[in-house]
């Protein structure tokens, strides 16, 4: 079995995981007993010893920190009813345009990414909150659920990111760095999504009609609105100022969002013991669930790595002369390609490890990398056939949505974010322009 070749160990390991995850096992068990299995096969029972090791390297970090707290502070803010202000704000200041309700809510999810730093938050709320209003005032099914859904993912790009700073951990990144990173491409993308929603309902006004003259407002009830963004906006600025400032480090930053959160949701009324049960249960779980793939995956990467298997896409390279940004449009086609089946930890702790140092060997900017393997989960959450925000809006639309409208709807996004992701292939200083002027 030592002598065995690297692509074959490749082929072993990683269809035994698939074969794991097929049968129900969750991705940590898979990960762990496939890594197990070829160290014990490869090394004998010394290879298990690396278990051990990986686990404490994998907690050996201090970052890891932030995560049950940025976590925290994003289910403070997704219970306390921001999102329903929110909304109605939006529809003061923008419901007499044509499409404007679905341009404000893509300004809700941005804002909401900045304070949840998952995707699952801004759909699920909006979808609960935006969808019915938008449908009642004569807004089309598709173009609803489709703003609302890549929306939502914008939660993976602009910070505080969840997904960046397991990233990080992975890549051994700087979070500040990969935050500032994120910023100009997500409200890129954004941007993009409001001209689109803008240009469709210019152009065919049914799909988003605006609101008719009895259901407006005066300029004083509009001002009035603003106040509902001040709290949420102080609190992104003052933990995101900190990061890229750097006046804290992100674990110190992530203390005073989830301070911040209950300081929020006290002066709204909102703080009480069921509160705090759900949320602490669970960023518990969440937090349990993310720990456990991060010790499983080391060992299985260092598994892999240390059977040589690694060096098996860079002979492919080299065998086949590849241009270094074919190799970067294959890595983003596998992505695409893992979205379909697996979710965006998994997809993360299976090819980051092995990517990254090919990355580097290009000579590519790793900061850079991180932004488009942002984007491409964006677009996994959105891609048939298990697209997570797919199920989400599904699990909170009224059944008149069927699921083929919910498919249907994202498909223009996800063609959004492919250009989007096109753009800073072509143009990599829309995402490393903001961390060279801080970093």
């Amino acid at each position: 079995m030592a002598s065995l070749d690297p692509l074959v160990i490749t082929g072993i390991m990683f269809f035994s995981m698939i074969v794991l995850m097929a049968m129900g096992a969750p991705l940590a068990w898979a990960l762990m007993i496939s890594g197990m299995s070829s160290a014990y096969m490869m090394f004998g029972p010394g290879g298990l010893d690396l278990l051990l090791s990986s686990a404490y390297s994998a907690m050996d970090n201090f970052l890891l920190v932030s995560l049950p707290l940025f976590i925290f502070m994003g289910l403070v803010l997704e219970r306390s009813g921001i999102t329903d202000d929110l909304f109605e704000m939006i529809h003061r200041l923008m419901g007499s345009i044509p499409g404007g309700l679905g341009v404000g809510t893509v300004l809700i999810c941005a804002l909401i990414a900045a304070m949840a730093g998952v995707s699952g938050a801004a759909t699920v709320s909006l979808g609960i909150i935006a969808l019915p209003a938008m449908l009642k005032r004569g807004y089309h099914k598709r173009l609803v659920t489709g703003t609302i859904m890549a929306g939502g993912a914008l939660g993976f790009l602009i910070p505080p990111s969840v997904l960046m700073i397991v990233y990080a951990f992975l890549a051994r990144e700087s979070v500040g760095k990969l935050f500032a990173a994120g910023l100009m491409p997500g409200l890129m993308l954004a941007g993009i999504y409001m001209i689109y929603i803008l240009i469709r309902c210019r152009l065919n006004p049914a799909l988003g009609p605006a609101a008719p003259k009895e259901e407006g407002f005066t300029t004083q009830e509009k001002l009035a609105s603003l106040r509902h963004i001040i709290a949420p906006g102080l609190l992104v600025v003052t933990v995101l100022g900190c990061i890229i400032g750097g006046v804290t480090s992100p674990s110190e930053a992530s203390a005073v969002g989830a301070g911040g959160a209950l300081l929020i949701a006290a002066l709204r009324g909102r703080l009480n013991w069921n509160l705090l049960r759900y949320v602490m249960l669970s960023t518990t779980k969440i937090t349990g669930m993310l720990l456990w793939i991060a010790i499983a995956a080391v060992f299985f990467s260092r598994i892999y790595m240390g059977l040589g298997a690694g060096m098996v896409i860079e002979d492919m390279i080299q065998a086949f002369s590849l241009s270094p940004y074919v190799v970067i449009i294959f890595m983003l086609v596998s992505f695409f390609a893992l979205g379909m089946f697996l979710d965006d930890f998994a997809i993360l702790f299976i090819t980051v490890p092995l990517y990254i140092p090919i990355v580097r060997d290009l000579g590519f900017d790793t900061t850079w990398f991180a932004v488009l393997f942002i984007i491409s989960m964006q677009s996994a959450y959105l891609t048939p056939p298990f697209g997570y925000n797919l199920f989400y809006m599904r699990s909170v639309a009224p059944k008149s949505i069927t699921i083929v409208d919910i498919y249907r709807s994202a498909l223009p996004y996800v063609a959004l974010q492919i250009f989007g992701l096109a753009l800073i292939v072509i143009f990599p200083e829309i995402a490393l322009w903001l961390p060279g002027l801080l970093f």
